[in-house]
Order: structure tokens, then C-alpha cells, then sequence
């Protein structure tokens, strides 16, 4: 099979992006087992990525597209924030939409990427749904941690560092991923405080191993910083591949997250 595609990354998170809408791609219902999309992912005999992303025709009213998301390892997951971004910049690429705000279903539910006028991109992430107590207490590795459970339609485990450079994530991420308390398997943030209204961070997720951001970490960040009393929005979150501003009033209201996006490349692959 060979297939189109566009290499994309949003903050050096990156993606192979797949247009499965049948459009001048003609890869309509295009359904790819877990050794093709692992070849896709890696970085020595495929294209490389943290995630791929598949384009499909929305299948209800009011929505504009399908959503899929699939981690290196060839696991399917309900949202990828830093990939929305590069979801809309792709459809308008492809002449796919001129809108410049679309609706995107996803399995994590729907969600709202918007082009903005500075080039980058916002995206309405819905409410996040957080898990009491606020803070939890689980044991990894012989220790015992202190999380907050915040799922952004995908579940983060996020907890506070006093120096994220030394902070286990390569060692205790992989631990809390696969921990029995989460069956389901779960994405291990790493937040360090720099002011009110601006953190560094760093994300262990699920599938992919460490990636140099995370759009819904970021925003799961943001809120247990907030709920925590250590955060007030807007939140500039640092990540070692940039910076997003993540936004969020509080409750039931849906936290927004605004970012760069950018194709790298484009090319074609058998697999």
C-alpha cells in the first residue's frame, strides 16, 4: 500500500498526518493494522513520529471532520491537543474546508480548532473532567507520589516538581503509565512552577514515550495548577519543543490552548 502524507509537529510534538476523507488522496476508509502504523511511527525505517493522525469525513450533523489518533506503539487514544492544531492547518491545505474555525470529532469528544491571525492556532478543548481527592497518593517504584487526575478527554496523571531537569520522567513515567491503578494506561505529566502565570513542563505519554510537548498536558497541567492554588490563567507552559498559553475560567468552562503548527514535509510511503 501506498499512502500520502504530510510530516507535521506542533510544538516538536510531531505527526504523520493522513487524509482518509476521500479526497484527492483517495485513501476513503482507510484502516491500518498496528504493524503499519508502527512502521509509519518509526524514526529508522518509517517516516517518525509521536503520533499518527487520520482525517476521515464526519459521520454526524455538526461536526466538520473525524479525528483518529494512534500512538507510535500503534495503540488508538481519545485526543491529541498539539495535533488539533495541525489538524486544521492541514484540512486548509488540502482545500479540505475554508473554514477558519471547524468542529472535530474525536473519540474523546468533540472539539474546536480555530486559525488565528498571528498564524497560530486555538483550540476549544472542552471542560476537563478532574478526579477527587485533588490530590491522590499512589506508590511507584517504592515511593509514594502525589498526583492530580485531570482527563482533556484523555487521562493525566500530573504532579508538582521543584526541578523538572531532574525529575524522573524517563524512570517513574513508564511506572505510572502502566500502574494497576490505571488499567486504561495513563499519561504522566511533570510540572514545575516558575510564577502564577507560567510553568515548565515535561510528559511522559502513554505509547509514546517522552515527547517534547503535550497540547492536553499542557491544559491538564494548567488546571491542577490552578485547582492546586499555584496557578492563575492564562498559563504560559514551557515544554522542550516551545510554548503554548493555555486559558481556563474555572468549572464547567472549556479550557482553551493556543500554539504554533507547521507541515515539514510532505511525501509518499509504502508500507
Amino acid at each position: 500500500m501506498r499512502l500520502r502524507f504530510s510530516k507535521m509537529e506542533g510544538a516538536g510534538n510531531d505527526f504523520v498526518v493522513l487524509d482518509a476523507t476521500g479526497g484527492k488522496s483517495k485513501q476513503k476508509r482507510l484502516r491500518l493494522k498496528q504493524k503499519q502504523l508502527r512502521k509509519l511511527a518509526d524514526r529508522h525505517y518509517g517516516v517518525g513520529c509521536d503520533q499518527v493522525l487520520v482525517v476521515e469525513r464526519a459521520t454526524r450533523p455538526g461536526v466538520d471532520f473525524g479525528y483518529r489518533i494512534f500512538n507510535a506503539d500503534g495503540s488508538e487514544v481519545e485526543q491529541c491537543g498539539n495535533g488539533a492544531r495541525c489538524f486544521v492547518k492541514f484540512v486548509h491545505a488540502r482545500g479540505l474546508t475554508r473554514k477558519r474555525q471547524i468542529r472535530v470529532e474525536t473519540l474523546g469528544g468533540v472539539i474546536v480548532p480555530r486559525l488565528e491571525d498571528d498564524g497560530e492556532v486555538s483550540v476549544d478543548m472542552g471542560p476537563p473532567a478532574v478526579e477527587s481527592p485533588l490530590v491522590q497518593e499512589i506508590a511507584v517504584n517504592g515511593e509514594v507520589v502525589e498526583l492530580t487526575l485531570v482527563s482533556m478527554g484523555n487521562p493525566h496523571a500530573v504532579q508538582i516538581v521543584p526541578d523538572l531537569d531532574r525529575a524522573p520522567v524517563t524512570t517513574q513515567g513508564p511506572a505510572i503509565e502502566r500502574h494497576p491503578r490505571f488499567p486504561k494506561r495513563i499519561n504522566a505529566g511533570y510540572l514545575q512552577v516558575r510564577d502564577r502565570h507560567r510553568i515548565a513542563l515535561r510528559v511522559w505519554e502513554r505509547g509514546a514515550g517522552e515527547t517534547l510537548a503535550c497540547g492536553t498536558g499542557a491544559c491538564a497541567a494548567a488546571v491542577a495548577g490552578i485547582l492546586r492554588g499555584l496557578l492563575d490563567s492564562p498559563v504560559t507552559v514551557e515544554s522542550r519543543g516551545g510554548t503554548l498559553t493555555v486559558s481556563w475560567a474555572g468549572g464547567d468552562n472549556a479550557v482553551w490552548m493556543k500554539g504554533p503548527a507547521r507541515t515539514v514535509f510532505e511525501g509518499e510511503i509504502e508500507i
